[in-house]
């Protein structure tokens, strides 16, 4: 068993034992552990000893049958941008805040090793959105594709004012967004950023995309669920010259000229999960869905 270990490099004081505990576990289990450097780093100078490692590696050079990524969300979002292609399967701890993706407690760690090794679990697909900019502006050092597991939002930037998103789904026209932008999210993606602006809770297998705008000035614009299968181009409109993409979190400025193609991935990333796991479940337990205060 060959295992990838990925993590933020602050750890809490609480969370070291529990992590050093994990790597134990998969010592006990004889896995080959590889590090990612920056974290092996960090956390051998807060514990003052070298983490145990069989092999140490940075960017893309790696290989493994799984993955450990030990942080919150955000931690887990980096992970699979390094796994990309390789569809290794992850599996999530969580030390940040919420934890909705990195859903296991780092306490858990040690337990989960060893369902690993004895093959206790499932491996569940997500769909990935593909985004490539079109425009002259691409000349100007920008990178032409890019991959997000939750959304890639399209933004104002540098103005007050309103930004026109203009949409179309396989070149047929869908409805032009004003105000501060639109999110196309992911059904991964759909309890983070979509949620925030009202978007749809969406089954995270679903084969679906979500539109939803960001603080539209129209009662009527609502969000839009659309099935995987489209192509979606967008255009900008704004009093400026350029306006901002973020995928997860990522940003980049691009210019007015530059368009937007949006479609699925030819890969997915895959989530490791315990076999009794439950999205509503994990809906109930992290974000208190249908929670009444009778119950």
């Amino acid at each position: 068993m060959k295992v990838a270990v990925f993590g933020k490099r602050r750890q809490s004081s609480e969370d070291i034992p529990h992590i050093l505990a994990l790597l134990k576990a998969l010592e006990d289990e004889n896995a080959f552990i590889c590090i990612d450097r920056h974290f092996f780093e960090a956390m051998s100078r807060a514990t003052g000893n070298p983490l145990p490692a069989d092999d140490v590696f940075e960017n893309d050079d790696f290989s493994a049958d799984f993955c450990l990524s030990i942080g919150g969300d955000g931690t887990f979002l980096r992970t699979a941008r390094r796994v990309a292609t390789k569809e290794i399967p992850i599996l999530g701890f969580n030390t940040g805040h919420l934890g909705f993706l990195a859903e296991h407690s780092i306490s858990e760690g040690p337990e989960m090793v060893r369902r690993l090794a004895a093959g206790e679990y499932t491996v569940e697909s997500r769909s990935l959105l593909e985004g490539k900019g079109i425009g002259e502006g691409m000349k100007a050092g920008v990178s032409g594709w890019g991959f997000a597991l939750n959304e890639i939002a399209i933004l104002r930037q540098d103005t007050a004012s309103m930004i026109t998103v203009n949409t179309r789904l396989d070149g047929m026209p869908v409805a032009s967004y004003q105000g501060d932008g639109l999110i196309v999210s992911t059904p991964t993606g759909s309890t983070a950023y979509n949620l925030s602006v009202g978007g749809p809770i969406v089954q995270p297998t679903a084969p679906c995309w979500v539109l939803s705008p960001i603080a539209p000035h129209s009662l009527t614009m609502r969000p839009l669920v659309v099935a995987d299968s489209h192509i979606i181009d967008i255009e900008v409109e704004s009093r400026t010259d350029t306006y901002r993409v973020t995928l997860d979190g990522r940003s980049l400025i691009l210019p007015i000229d530059v368009k937007l193609r949006l479609r699925r991935a030819p890969f997915v990333t895959k989530i490791i999960h315990t076999p009794d796991h439950n999205f509503i479940d994990t809906l109930r337990t992290k974000l208190l869905w249908g929670i009444s205060k009778r119950d």
